[in-house]
């Protein structure tokens, strides 16, 4: 049987960076400052005196639709404020605000009460307040709902991590995810539809302890904001991930080097069922889906252990050194004979 790939179930991602580019060769910058900051990073950054302003949004994704089938909307509130704020520490800075925007099909009560409590419930693990929002009801534009925000954080001009310092010998510091977070579902569903299973099946093997495969599908996006702003604060970092949609490759948008992955972490069992129901090539999981490594950190040699000791006691998602940078241009996964350029 021929492999699925992400492609094939409807999302494209070097498509989609075309058209980012594309998109971003269109919009002119009427802020002094604000060209400087923009384009292929996690977040957007505005000349603010001393300080720039960051700007990030995003959505959940069709990992809503799984949520629906559940009939479980408590925890895609939690992955919105996730997806938002570990892209706003990317650039150093601290989170503080959030506003969300949902559109519906038609308004339910009992769904918006649910999304509420994951969005509240996200906003605390984030320590940010949530400014307000807009509830859009469009019934001939979508099917179920669409949920997505924009976070606002800050951070003073000369704290700011671009990856611009990342130099040869730095060694990358990767933090545990808790799953698929909230990318590759296009993929990770038609996986489920075609190897004709229910959400509502429990997951093979007993592995998740009862649980069912829905129920580990939903499991919410980790929010890394504590842990990785306690090291920021304390330590010069050379360069910040967040590992999201196009995997591995998200370390290609902080600097022209070449990271080596040498110790990858374990992808959890989740990854590996939707690879072998899915038939799917090793490289194109590790292109789409987080593979266990929801964020990483890149700094001098010299302060890595100093760091694993912070963020052993700050985290609950393990940290390990998962790599280091060498000189020249890429993503290698040595172990795994995987290239990404």
């Amino acid at each position: 049987m021929e492999g699925l790939t992400y492609a094939k179930s409807g999302v494209d991602i070097f498509k989609e960076e075309k058209a980012i580019k594309s998109l971003i060769s269109s919009i002119q910058f009427n802020r002094k400052g604000i060209g400087r900051y923009l384009g292929g990073h996690f977040a957007g950054l505005i000349d603010f005196g001393d300080h720039a302003l960051v700007l990030c949004t995003d959505g959940v994704g069709s990992k809503v639709m799984i949520a629906n089938e559940m009939r479980k909307w408590d925890t895609i509130g939690i992955d919105c404020i996730a997806m938002n704020v570990n892209d706003c520490i990317c650039v150093g800075a601290e989170p503080i605000a959030f506003v969300d925007y949902l559109a519906m099909e038609k308004p339910d009560p009992k769904i918006t009460r649910e999304i509420g409590k994951g969005l509240a419930k996200g906003a605390k693990i984030a320590n940010i307040s949530i400014a307000g929002g807009e509830t859009a009801t469009l019934p001939e534009i979508i099917k179920g709902f669409d949920l997505a925000g924009t976070c606002l954080g800050y951070v003073k001009k000369e704290n700011i991590i671009l990856g611009d310092r990342i130099r040869e010998g730095d060694i990358i510091i990767g933090l545990e995810s808790s799953g698929l977070h909230s990318n590759g579902f296009t993929l990770a569903r038609k996986v489920i539809e075609n190897s004709k299973l229910s959400y509502r099946d429990e997951f093979p093997n007993g592995i998740y302890e009862g649980k069912t495969i829905g129920e580990v599908l939903l499991t919410p996006t980790r929010i890394y904001v504590k842990e990785v702003l306690e090291v920021v604060r304390n330590f010069e970092i050379h360069g910040l991930a967040h590992i999201t949609g196009g995997g591995m490759r998200n370390l290609l948008r902080l600097k022209d080097v070449k990271f080596i992955i040498d110790s990858p972490f374990d992808p959890q069992p989740i990854f590996k069922f939707i690879q072998e129901k899915g038939n799917i090539e090793l490289k194109e999981m590790y292109q789409t889906f987080n593979m266990g490594m929801g964020f990483a950190i890149i700094l001098a040699k010299d302060y890595a252990d100093d760091v694993l000791d912070i963020l052993e006691k700050k985290s609950e998602a393990k940290p390990k050194i998962v790599g280091h940078v060498e000189r020249g241009k890429g993503v290698k996964i040595p172990s795994l004979n995987l290239v990404f350029i």
